[in-house]
């Protein structure tokens, strides 16, 4: 099934397309035990803007978003992350890819226990041997309320803490597109509300695109368009001024 959400204008520089999808199949198994993950799966997601991909449990959104980021490698169809074709990368490709232009956000947070906040976000940067920006580094960790804890370990901060620590991960290398899968399920109310404003934040204030898996319908309120996928096929992808 085709589907797109109309963008609505904005200033960013970036492609009008943060990620395109064209006749998207993953499956998984074969014969009498073939299950259709995915099927055909065709869908525009606009820059600069938040879009939340909804559904059920099983219905196919958190493969969409690992073959949409490279994460999975769909059965058959096209992906794009902007301009660039991700299908057909090697893992090495992907791998260079992702460090530079997609931001993940994940519901366990997946910080390394060992390294500190600061090396924590800056994580990214050294992997791919890319030099800090301070500037950026300082603004986004004073954002989040986090300058003050730069030195304490993942276990010495709370769940949302350690949340926020995973969003300036996914900003310091400035990427396309950040993802985030499921990123409240693991936080009380007041964190989730906290981690949606400053995603919400992101992408009105610094221009980034965000796309976030979610079952959530309250979460998926706070973006600008929502994606449902239902049985492994985008069943609606509307803008939220249509919904108003």
């Amino acid at each position: 099934m085709s589907a797109s959400v109309t963008a609505a204008p904005t200033t960013t520089s970036r492609t009008a397309s943060a990620v395109r999808t064209l006749d998207l199949t993953k499956t998984y198994g074969s014969g009498t035990t073939l299950v259709r993950a995915l099927r055909s799966v065709t869908l525009d997601i606009p820059a600069g803007r938040f879009s939340a991909i909804m559904g059920a449990s099983g219905s196919g959104k958190s493969t969409l978003l690992h073959c949409i980021t490279g994460l999975d490698s769909p059965t058959s169809g096209r992906v794009w992350i902007g301009d660039t074709e991700i299908t057909h990368l090697d893992d090495d490709a992907l791998t260079k890819l992702r460090r530079q232009h997609v931001g993940f956000v994940f519901q366990s947070f997946n910080l390394m226990p060992t390294l500190s906040v600061a090396d924590n976000i800056t994580l990214p940067l050294r992997l791919s041997h890319t030099k800090v920006d301070k500037e950026w580094f300082d603004h986004i960790t004073g954002m989040l309320g986090i300058t003050e804890r730069l030195g304490h370990k993942p276990s010495q901060m709370s769940g949302g803490q350690q949340q926020r620590v995973a969003v300036a991960r996914a900003l310091v290398t400035r990427p396309d597109v950040i993802v985030a899968d499921e990123p409240t399920g693991a936080l009380d109310s007041e964190a989730s509300d906290d981690l949606l404003t400053f995603l919400r934040h992101c992408v009105d204030d610094l221009g980034q695109t965000v796309v976030m898996v979610t079952h959530d319908h309250d979460a998926a309120a706070r973006a600008d368009d929502i994606v449902t996928v239902t049985d492994g096929q985008v069943s609606t992808a509307r803008s939220q001024e249509v919904l108003a």
